[in-house]
């Protein structure tokens, strides 16, 4: 669901992967693309890389005796009805379905009976890590295009190719590409402005159309949310596919620019930003290539979060999306961080059950805050340091290169 799924934080530079760190990786000369002469780019330092997961004691977790481990209950459960058909979540699942309501001693005491912690770290050494937030936005919308809902949101188009790499090579495994049949060749699929435009065929897959053309952006870098209908009908839409360009970040585009402050970028700085140029939207829109196709969603019960890509519905304040090479989807995960824009700690269990294309590197974590604008502050005021400790079954070992699945 959430390839691209990322927090606002990220607007600037928030999550890994196509999105990136703000500052130049060692050995990377893009910086240097535009002088007249180039140097020779230097070879990154050589690095001894160590095992991502290793065991430690429940000692080691900061704040775990003290945290509110039943309140993450609601969300085990709802990964065991996935794990509880694997052999080595099979016993574990039974016993914490027995469980049910749990009190938080109780619920502490099943967890060191049945698990064992495993730190993770990144391949540097580092235990420190990026963590962001996400949310589940709430866009006011149609099924027909009448004003002023102009904004269409779309459902993938016919000629999308979506190529898997690892059929060719298992290394690859998880890495996909997306293209057009053009004559005899395989090229890249249009881009944010060529869809926009109308160069794709898009037309006819009009799912819903939406109010605002930012409010469209920002349900498409969270990957999932809700449109709510004039009749009071409110629909879900989720992740359907993406048109395989690389993110780019328009907040940055805009500090670059001069337009907002380094500090001062966040979803809301830049909403406040596009309703006092209205003219220029389009324009910074246009630079980030990056589009991604929807489809609806049942929303049986609405106080039920979005489908994660576990295939379970996320729970407020409890799920994460994680870097799936490392940390197992479904898993219990041990998180000690901070609250938004403070020094406040905040250590608590969660589960990992959710990924994204911009979660990349083992201590990474984008926390999912809920529905609605509440959730939205504060997932775009999340971008902190943390920690991460993945609880897995007893008698349960990763690969040596990172668990990737439970």
């Amino acid at each position: 669901m959430r390839c691209l799924v990322l927090s606002a934080a990220v607007l600037l530079a928030g999550c890994a992967g196509p999105f990136g760190p703000a500052g130049q990786a060692i050995g990377d000369c893009s910086a240097l693309a535009g002088c007249p002469v180039c140097p020779v780019c230097p070879a990154p330092p050589s690095a001894q890389r160590v095992n991502p997961l290793e065991v430690v004691d429940f000692a080691a977790l900061p704040g775990w005796n003290s945290g509110e481990q039943a309140a993450a209950w609601p969300a085990l459960l709802s990964s065991c009805q996935a794990l509880r058909f694997r052999e080595a979540w099979r016993g574990v699942c039974a016993k914490a379905t027995e469980l049910r309501s749990p009190t938080d001693e109780q619920a502490r005491r099943f967890l060191e009976d049945q698990f064992v912690p495993w730190r993770v770290a990144n391949p540097d050494g580092a235990l420190d890590g990026l963590v962001t937030g996400y949310y589940e936005p709430v866009l006011r919308g149609s099924r027909t295009k009448v004003a002023p809902f102009v904004h269409p949101l779309y459902g993938p188009p016919d000629d999308l190719l979506t190529i898997d790499l690892s059929a060719t090579n298992p290394d690859l495994r998880g890495m996909r590409l997306r293209g057009r049949i053009e004559g005899k060749r395989v090229v890249p699929y249009y881009s944010r402005a060529e869809i926009a435009r109308g160069t794709a065929p898009v037309a006819g897959k009009e799912l819903l159309w939406v109010d605002d053309p930012v409010e469209a952006f920002f349900l498409q870098v969270q990957g999932s949310g809700r449109v709510q209908l004039a009749n009071g009908e409110t629909l879900r839409v989720g992740y359907a596919d993406q048109n395989g360009h690389p993110f780019q970040s328009i907040g940055r585009f805009l500090v670059e620019r001069g337009e907002l402050k380094l500090g001062e970028t966040s979803m809301q700085s830049i909403k406040t930003w596009a309703a006092a140029n209205p003219q220029r939207v389009e324009d910074l829109l246009d630079q980030n290539p990056s589009f991604v196709f929807f489809r609806e969603l049942t929303l049986a019960d609405p106080a039920s979060g979005p489908i994660g890509a576990f295939g379970v519905p996320l729970l407020a304040g409890r799920s994460i999306a994680v870097d799936t090479r490392y940390v197992p989807l479904g898993a219990p995960v041990f998180l000690a961080t901070t609250f938004p824009a403070s020094t406040t700690p905040m250590t608590r269990l969660v589960l990992a059950q959710d990924s994204g294309g911009a979660i990349r590197n083992p201590v990474r974590a984008d926390f999912f805050w809920g529905s609605g604008a509440e959730a939205g502050a504060q997932a775009g005021r999340t971008r902190q340091q943390g920690r991460m400790w993945v609880l897995l079954p007893r008698g349960m070992k990763p690969p040596p290169a990172g668990a990737a699945t439970p």
